[in-house]
């Protein structure tokens, strides 16, 4: 790789390690990121300060179209059949929670709000919309580049935020960044917009909130197949549907 792409691409990975973790990395240099007097108040301020710092990071790395913003970071939309697709390819996951788990009665609307709707968001601005759409699009990383730093990143901090012992951690990695992979492959078929990864995050996130299973499940390999049986039926829907546009 040449240097004049590859100091881009090494800020472009700088800056996905460090969009998430810019208390720890505030507090390392004895700065402070204020405090908000509400549920959720640290996280939010953490989501946002790494949507705030990818936005900077592609005004100053984009290589053309430096202000479209929209465009460069997938929030343009081509369509909403896709995304509308996607979330129908939930629906084993919804089904098979409601069949072996039971309705959590201690998740609020504003746990959804947060969890399931605008966390997701800031994580697929931050990882699919500059980690992939903008480095495939603007810095010209090949497809398996641009899937596969954003899906690693992603399950690695993900890994550092898991509790319980390392096999745990290590099944966390591995399916978040599994995850990473897929809502990249869906944003991707659908014009490199984020919006059907989103949906499929989304729903996921969603589910798992509102249904309490036991851990055995929620860990193992029914909860890992209810993913995996969701992921490729979105991904087989969205490719029929694209098809039969072409």
């Amino acid at each position: 790789m040449r240097a004049k792409a590859l100091i881009p691409a090494i800020i472009a990975i700088l800056v996905l390690v460090a969009a998430l973790e810019l208390r720890d990395i505030f507090d390392f240099i004895g700065l402070k990121l204020p405090r908000i007097p509400m549920p959720y108040g640290r996280s939010t301020v953490d989501n946002l300060a790494a949507v705030l710092l990818v936005i900077v990071a592609a005004l100053f790395l984009a290589r053309k179209r430096r202000w479209a913003l929209g465009k460069n970071l997938g929030l343009s939309t081509n369509g909403w059949r896709a995304p509308l697709v996607t979330l129908l390819a939930t629906t084993p996951c919804w089904v098979g929670l409601a069949l072996q788990g039971h309705l959590a009665t201690d998740t609020t609307a504003r746990d959804l709000l947060f969890t399931a709707l605008l966390f997701p968001l800031a994580e697929e601005i931050v990882f699919r919309g500059f980690g992939f759409i903008f480095t495939r699009n603007q810095l010209g990383w090949n497809m398996t580049a641009a899937v596969l730093v954003q899906a690693v990143v992603f399950g690695a901090m993900h890994w550092l935020g898991a509790g319980g012992g390392m096999g745990m951690a290590l099944q966390i990695f591995i399916m978040t960044a599994l995850g990473g992979v897929i809502f990249a492959l869906l944003d991707a078929m659908d014009g490199y917009t984020i919006w059907s990864g989103l949906v499929f995050h989304i729903s996921l996130n969603a589910a798992w909130s509102v249904f309490t299973a036991p851990d055995a499940m929620v860990f193992g390999w029914h909860g890992n197949i209810l993913r995996l049986v969701s992921a490729a039926l979105a991904l087989s829907l969205i490719y029929i549907l694209h098809r039969k546009r072409a």
